[in-house]
């Protein structure tokens, strides 16, 4: 969701209920287009101000930047005015993406004056503007002389406006007929409409109006513009949620979907999450509503940085997992042509043996013979040299035999070797594909350079006793994978995921094919329960039993959860192997997270965390 006219009500609504009457004790310029205040109050609050032109924000942290040596000019402004100024009001025009504090502070001569510091929340042309009480422009943080704009100069001198490029109507103050009056007749859908004639409205707000009042997003009130009844009851949708932030009933949340942020609002996209819920199977949702806008904004671009930074970060990687996939399949297909061309082996030896039996009957110089094909009791043709004995004929057709066994073995062999070697890479590239934190690749760095991928791991090992092990089994021959938590937070990425059960059973989930291998085998006890996905990718899942009866129902969310942390995770249902732990065995010398069993139970489970707490 943009940082529409509603997200900077709430933030606006909160700055309100903890800055109002506080004073200003600090200014800092860490950006060229970025401010940090640091506010005093009831507590201390610093209070980001950006107005960069790709991620324009405002809300309260506790992150501090260190600021440069040297000041800004806009910097030194600021603290020449409104060191310990305090705050007396904080407004928005209207449903505006414009916050405006205003200050009160003594000049030189001890005399009260007012100022005003505005922040502008508007893509590429954000700003933060200060200005006078009569609302001349004193300076901003980015010039903006007519050159640049024909709509508005923000220039010192000039007299400072919101710029009006549209004639969008204020949301708050319309009436039901000025509201009725610009909708009916829009050929535009209903969602559109709404964004582009009202001020502050993003197209998901204006979506999940939409949604909330059981509205179609996507049909044109033209259709309806002769039905009153409709369009009075698009307008109490509109009021009911304009009134909604009148009232302060801001409930600031990320959409989390697959424990990923997908949106964030100042009230729950609904219009989001019943769409992901009811129109795919197995993604989980998670609409987190947090204590404030502040933590939220703060929280969204956190992880979203993060998520940035580690896709950035294992790029390298994954062109070596690739380039590896691609050299192993490439020698998997070779393999089996030459298994292919093996299996003439088992006719050349019966060619021999016929020979050999019969060879008394071939008359010299014949260029085949008609032999009874004792194993069958069919007379088959058997091809020869003219030049050579029906002795030397079978002894060249057991030379090619044993040279074709010999080959049979060896490619048979190296066939399993290499599938293997694919189905490790396979569980590597998926453990990537979930990566979140740094530890995450480090360890996926470790084992490509222990499996002779990558000529160094550099710094990145598995950390010290708690860089796990893990998985990537073989049920006949299975292979690891894993995932991420789907709550935000700084959980750490050396430990396995654990859930609790309704029952209070206890699940762990490896997060990498390192950590599989310590939970499987020494972490789990032999009385516990094993899962994994049947033939594919993923984690390895343990249930602990501390010696009680498990119910059918862990059995299902265990095998839910087994899915869930797999390959398969996006397939409607998944069949999941499990069995006693003391049943799982490792090979010696297998690659990291293989295993085998070869007695167990099978499951078919709808991949999910329904039912399942996640132990932060």
């Amino acid at each position: 969701m943009a940082f529409d006219g509603v997200m900077v009500a709430a933030v606006v609504s909160e700055l309100r209920k903890k800055v109002l009457g506080a004073r200003i004790s600090k200014i800092q310029q860490p950006e060229k287009d970025e401010l940090i205040i640091t506010i005093h109050g009831d507590k201390n609050y610093k209070l980001l101000l950006s107005a960069n032109a790709s991620l324009p924000l405002v809300y309260l942290t506790q992150t501090n930047k260190e600021a440069p040596l040297q000041s800004p000019a806009f910097c030194m402004l600021l603290r020449k005015y409104l060191s310990s100024a305090r705050i007396v009001d904080i407004y928005q025009p209207s449903l505006e993406r414009v916050i405006v504090f205003k200050l009160e502070h003594l000049d030189e001569l001890l005399d009260m004056k007012y100022k005003k510091l505005i922040i502008e929340i508007m893509g590429k042309h954000s700003n933060i503007i200060f200005c006078d009480d009569k609302d001349i422009i004193i300076d901003s943080i980015k010039r903006i002389p007519s050159s640049v704009s024909s709509v508005r100069e923000v220039l010192p001198g000039r007299e400072y406006f919101i710029a009006q490029t549209s004639d969008k109507l204020d949301p708050i103050m319309i009436t039901q007929n000025q509201f009725e009056a610009r909708i009916k007749d829009s050929p535009r859908p209903l969602y559109e409409a709404l964004y582009t004639n009202f001020t502050g409205l993003g197209p998901v707000t204006a979506s999940d109006i939409c949604f909330r009042g059981g509205l179609d997003p996507d049909i044109s009130m033209v259709r309806y513009s002769d039905d009153p009844d409709v369009l009075t009851h698009v307008y109490r949708s509109f009021k009911r949620y304009m009134d909604m932030i009148m009232e302060d009933e801001f409930e600031p949340g990320i959409v989390y979907r697959n424990g990923k942020p997908e949106e964030f609002g100042a009230f729950e996209p609904q219009c989001i999450t019943a769409f992901i819920t009811g129109e795919t199977f197995n993604e989980t949702v998670e609409y987190r509503i947090f204590d404030s806008a502040s933590e939220m904004l703060e929280t969204y671009y956190a992880s979203k940085a993060q998520i940035t930074r580690i896709k950035q970060r294992s790029i390298d990687l994954s062109k070596v997992i690739a380039n590896a996939v691609s050299r192993a399949a490439k020698k998997y297909e070779l393999q089996q042509k030459q298994l292919l061309d093996t299996e003439k082996r088992e006719k050349y030896r019966i060619y021999g043996e016929l020979l050999t039996t019969y060879g008394y009957s071939v008359e010299p110089g014949a260029k085949e013979a008609v032999l009874n094909n004792f194993y069958t009791g069919e007379d088959i043709k058997v091809p020869l040299d003219a030049e050579l004995s029906a002795i030397d004929n079978a002894k060249a057709y057991f030379a090619k035999y044993a040279k074709l066994k010999r080959t049979y073995e060896a490619v048979t062999e190296q066939l399993e070797q290499t599938k293997e070697e694919l189905e490790h890479l396979e569980s590597v590239k998926h453990y990537l594909e979930m990566a979140r934190t740094e530890d995450d690749l480090n360890q996926l760095r470790q084992e490509m350079y222990e499996a002779g991928y990558l000529k160094s791991a550099g710094n990145q090992g598995r950390g010290g006793k708690n860089g796990q092990k893990g998985g990537n089994p073989k049920g006949g021959a299975q292979k690891g994978g894993a995932n991420r938590s789907t709550k935000a937070g700084s959980k750490d990425s050396k430990k396995p995921w654990h859930y609790v059960t309704g029952d209070g059973f206890h699940l762990y989930v490896g997060r990498n094919n390192f950590q599989n291998d310590e939970l499987t085998f020494k972490f789990a006890s032999n009385s516990d329960w094993w899962f994994h996905v049947k033939g594919s990718a993923g984690s390895h899942v343990i249930l602990k039993t501390e010696g009680r009866e498990v119910p059918d129902r862990v059995f299902e969310e265990a095998g839910a959860l087994a899915a869930y942390y797999s390959k398969n995770r996006e397939d409607e249902k998944v069949e999941v192997d499990y069995l006693e732990r003391r049943n799982v065995k490792k090979p010696n010398s297998a690659k990291p997270g293989f295993v085998v069993y070869y007695t167990n139970y099978s499951l078919v489970a709808v991949p999910g965390t329904e039912g399942l707490t996640l132990v932060e």
